[in-house]
């Protein structure tokens, strides 16, 4: 694979929407609130990249996959940002990211990765990719709007891609021995338990609406019910595996099966509230 080249020769464009098919009839209030938080949260690759690039000075070869990569992520939030406006007339996308991104900032000028490592950044990068893929995945199987349904499908598609490209470059700073592989998981679990942080909280506050004070605590707990009510149990098993691969485990093991089961149990209890106006399931 070449770590280097975009994950498609010819990628999308918002041109290859069909935007006449929209169905506003099967749009709920719950789907447009979710949205529109993961329109707030791709759109900001820009920063992503700008970060990365930063904690990456002088490897060029993995800095061209991070530019490419942030564009590809911007575009997503473009395409979820336009749909979410069709959906709701006085949802405004740049009103919203702008609200968003005051509230929360990317470290772009940092010359160290926060995970501790380069090694550590790739691996994070790869858990987000894991969780971003399922979650557009569940999203494509759960909905009957024929455009969401089509622009799922392609962003799900390439944060797979995604992920092959950051866990490539992570094998590039592979070392032996057990300290890495401990470096991996204990960078993964964190990431993972990251889920519940400002990023997504402050991302769903800004873009659905952002009156009264901003608490995180009930954001995420609001996103979160209503995120989890899209995942079936086979998103959550191919979650599962990647994740024990980012995280250096045998993705067959029992270890890896442990983490399924447990991820599953959270999302089946978190989304059962709107488990029936969300999905078929």
């Amino acid at each position: 694979m070449n770590a280097v080249a975009s994950t498609d020769k010819r990628h999308w464009t918002l041109d290859d929407i069909q935007w006449s098919r929209f169905d506003a009839s099967k749009v709920t209030p719950d789907l447009l609130m979710v949205v529109k938080t993961a329109a707030m949260v791709e759109r900001n690759g820009g920063d992503y990249a700008r970060y990365l690039c930063s904690v990456f000075a002088g490897d060029e070869l993995f800095c061209a996959v991070a530019r490419t990569w942030a564009v590809e992520e911007e575009q997503h939030g473009m395409a979820l940002g336009k749909w979410a406006e069709l959906a709701d007339s006085n949802f405004n996308l740049d009103r919203s990211f702008n609200h968003f991104t005051s509230i929360y900032q990317i470290p772009v000028d940092a010359t160290e990765s926060v995970r501790g490592s380069r090694l550590g950044e790739l691996c994070a990068r790869c858990i987000v990719e894991t969780g971003t893929s399922s979650f557009y995945s569940a999203i494509r199987d759960a909905v009957d709007e024929p455009v969401l349904k089509q622009i799922c499908a392609k962003i799900a598609a390439d944060e797979f891609a995604h992920y092959k490209l950051f866990y490539t470059h992570m094998e590039r700073y592979l070392k032996p021995g057990w300290r890495a592989r401990w470096e991996r998981l204990k960078v993964a679990v964190s990431r993972f338990r990251e889920t519940t942080d400002d990023e997504i909280a402050s991302a769903y506050y800004a873009g659905n609406g952002g009156q009264g004070a901003y608490d995180r605590v009930a954001a995420n707990a609001a996103y979160g019910e209503r995120t989890f009510a899209f995942y079936q149990e086979r998103h959550v098993r191919r979650a599962g595996f990647m994740f024990a691969q980012a995280a250096g485990l045998d993705p067959e093991g029992w270890a890896a099966k442990a983490v399924t089961q447990v991820l599953w149990l959270v999302i089946r209890t978190r989304g059962r509230k709107f488990r029936p106006t969300l999905a078929r399931v």
